[in-house]
């Protein structure tokens, strides 16, 4: 490097130590150009986000070894669901000072966690997940690190109180982590070099970014930037949060805790089954056109701390009713590992607790079945939603030009009759799980917890 070219280099790593602390005015800047190369050809069938099927994996609950290999030999069972998007619970290193053996708990943001294998073993997971034509995502945790973590030995990258210890995120019980500083500029862009070192040395395709509420939208925007300026690549970024602004930070998509919410409500509290549309409505209101929220009736930390969906909803029918409504009607749709097969136990991710994957084959056969109609079906994904108003049953329309889906589901343990709108009686569909024909008169009665499907 000559002369000029250090000063050069020099003047512009200094302007990036020197940028604006203010968080609302943090310019955007380049992480370091030199870096990790990309590892064998970026993932070209990243899924479009209305047609994403994600399906969450809790290592230590997915395989009675625990790791990435044992994730392996269900891949197929996982692509069979119709999933095209893996992501992974944090893979990282887990601090062991003030420790709960929480993955959340990141020790180094550049290592694998030996209990899960090696950098080899996430690379041969995510190459067999791509040539099933899954993408995967990383849960990446930005808020904080474990107290063990190498960044440490830099104070001013973390939050400190009036006497210059470093605390705990703020209004947490989160004893085990230290709350990291976003206005330090050196901490964000090692923070980005850190996820673009798995794009590219792990070849995964985005992210899933735990507690994105508490990190600033400044940082939110300079790495889904830096991200996205990685040539030949689609990158996926889903927010654990509820603000707006991700997505002007660049975030597809984010979660959908109200609809989860209302569907407890309604299929344990008998609350009204029309509540669904006026929370869907909203959800939908608060954010971008172009965004979408994440659907789900299960997932790490409600199957840990809250139940399974067999607990939370009713049982095993009233379960994947409910999965019908946030699967279809709008949104994309999130499986979490072991509700397909109705895993009866709640799941842990701070200890190991294998899954048995040989229960329930009746439900892993249903859910397949709905996931195989939304793919079949674009109003299922894009189309404009008619609802239909009734106290038990959840009644909407979807349609995308000639494609018409009317999906009914009983949100309750006794049989309901619901009356057919005027516009839609008399009329011919076939029933989608069957695929018989059904003519509609004036009014359908549903057994408990039934849902029926029908497409024109």
């Amino acid at each position: 490097m000559n002369l000029n070219l250090s000063t050069l280099f020099f003047t512009a790593s200094l302007l990036l130590h020197l940028q604006c602390k203010d968080k609302d005015k943090m310019t955007l800047q380049p992480t370091d150009p030199s870096g990790p190369v990309q590892y064998e050809t970026p993932f070209a069938a990243v899924p479009n986000t209305p047609d994403i099927v994600m399906y969450e994996i809790n290592e230590r609950a997915f395989s009675p070894t625990g790791n990435f290999a044992g994730i392996l030999p269900r891949l197929d069972s996982i692509k069979a669901l119709g999933v095209n998007v893996l992501w992974l619970m944090p893979i990282h290193p887990i601090g062991v000072t003030k420790t709960v053996n929480s993955p959340y708990c990141v020790a180094d943001y550049q290592k694998v966690n030996p209990e899960y294998g090696t950098l080899e073993d996430l690379r041969k997971l995510v190459r067999e997940a791509h040539n099933r034509k899954m993408a995967v995502v990383l849960d990446w945790v930005a808020n904080h690190t474990s107290w063990d973590n190498p960044w440490i030995s830099t104070p001013s990258w973390y939050t400190q109180d009036g006497s210059g210890n470093i605390i705990q995120p703020a209004n947490t019980n989160w004893q085990d982590v230290a709350d990291l500083n976003f206005d330090n500029s050196s901490m964000r862009l090692e923070m980005i070099k850190a996820m673009k070192y798995w794009v590219l040395e792990a070849n995964v395709d985005g992210f899933r970014c735990d507690a994105a509420d508490l990190v600033p939208f400044a940082f939110w925007k300079q790495a889904i930037d830096s991200l996205n300026r990685i040539p030949n690549r689609s990158v996926i970024m889903l927010a654990e949060g509820a603000r707006k602004d991700h997505f002007s930070a660049g975030f597809q998509m984010n979660f959908g805790w109200d609809f989860y919410a209302k569907s407890k409500d309604i299929f344990k509290s008998n609350q009204a089954a029309s509540g669904y549309f006026a929370t869907h409505q909203s959800e939908y209101n608060a954010i971008p056109i172009d965004a979408y929220k994440l659907r789900f009736t299960s997932n790490h930390d409600e199957c840990a701390w809250d139940n399974t969906p067999i607990v939370l909803f009713g049982g095993k029918s009233a379960s994947i009713s409910a999965f019908v409504v946030s699967s279809y009607i709008g949104g994309v749709p999130l499986i979490y590992n072991g509700q397909e097969v109705g895993c009866a136990v709640k799941l842990p991710f701070f200890s190991n607790s294998p899954i048995n994957w040989s229960t329930n084959p009746d439900m892993y056969a249903n859910y397949k079945k709905i996931m195989s109609i939304r793919a079949e079906h674009p109003a299922l994904r894009t189309g404009t939603l008619e609802t239909y108003t009734h106290p038990d049953i959840v009644a909407f329309k979807r349609s995308a030009s000639s494609d018409e889906v009317l999906v009914l589901v009983n949100t309750r343990s006794a049989a309901k009759t619901f009356s057919i709108p005027v516009a839609l009686q008399n009329s011919a569909w076939k029933n989608a799980s069957s695929n018989t024909a059904v003519n509609i008169g004036t009014s359908i009665t549903l057994n408990p917890y039934e849902y029926q499907i029908l497409v024109k």
